[in-house]
């Protein structure tokens, strides 16, 4: 689902933060009965979401958008069903005009791109993120995203698939970069790795699984917005 809309003053971007957007979103959830304690659910949330492009200040009255994704249909149903009755909506107190709302017919591949970091525990229990830079091993982190994600298909579908192959045939990295955050006044930093390719051989047995992916984003912290996913060319 894309979301296009316009600001009505001048703000810049790193005002609007993932924590903002996805504040919206919950925002929204909860004007329908059946989501409307979805934050406070345990559990994976089962959606992701872009950065909102382009990635520019937001100039008065010029065009933004925001892509939001779900393996949950009807989560996805909810949120188009509440933006399509309002005509405006704001975002850390900022009006935003919103000009359309539109369902988009997903495009399954056999290539992602990750369009916002991809983010991993190296140890959760002292919440301390993977780190190329400290711990440069691909197998490490392709080992733990692998379990990671069939974990999360599985809670899903309630369901008991496992996956023979890697995770990825081939892969390209981009980099790693640093996430600051401000959550109720206290400042942190979430790591992640940005990357050009990540292919994989989609076939009838697995192409649920890659879908979900693709609709769920990779990673942890799906939900805040990372791991989000693009097809690539």
């Amino acid at each position: 689902m894309i979301i296009k809309f316009e600001p009505k003053n001048f703000i810049k971007y790193n005002e609007i933060d993932k924590y903002t957007v996805q504040g919206f979103i919950y925002s929204i959830l909860k004007k329908d009965s059946s989501f409307n304690d979805y934050h406070d659910r345990r559990g994976f949330k089962f959606f992701c979401f872009s950065n909102i492009f382009p990635v520019s200040d937001f100039e008065k009255n010029s065009l933004k958008n925001l892509i939001i994704s779900s393996p949950n249909e009807n989560l996805i149903g909810v949120l188009y069903f509440q933006l399509k009755k309002m005509s405006s909506f704001n975002l850390k107190n900022h009006k935003m005009e919103l000009l359309k709302v539109e369902l988009l017919n997903n495009k399954y591949c056999s290539k992602f791109i990750s369009s916002t970091p991809i983010v991993l525990f190296e140890d959760n229990k002292i919440n301390r993120y993977y780190s190329f830079k400290q711990k440069p091993d691909f197998n490490f982190f392709f080992e733990r995203l692998k379990d990671n994600a069939v974990k999360k298909y599985n809670a899903f579908y309630d369901c008991d698939f496992s996956l023979s192959s890697e995770l990825f045939s081939n892969f390209e990295f981009g980099r790693e970069v640093s996430v600051r955050l401000v959550k109720n006044g206290n400042q942190f930093i979430i790591i992640g790795s940005l990357w050009k390719n990540l292919e994989f051989n989609y076939t009838s047995q697995n192409k649920d699984f890659y879908n979900f992916l693709f609709d769920n984003g990779l990673g942890e912290k799906n939900s805040l917005g990372f791991g989000f996913l693009n097809c690539r060319k």
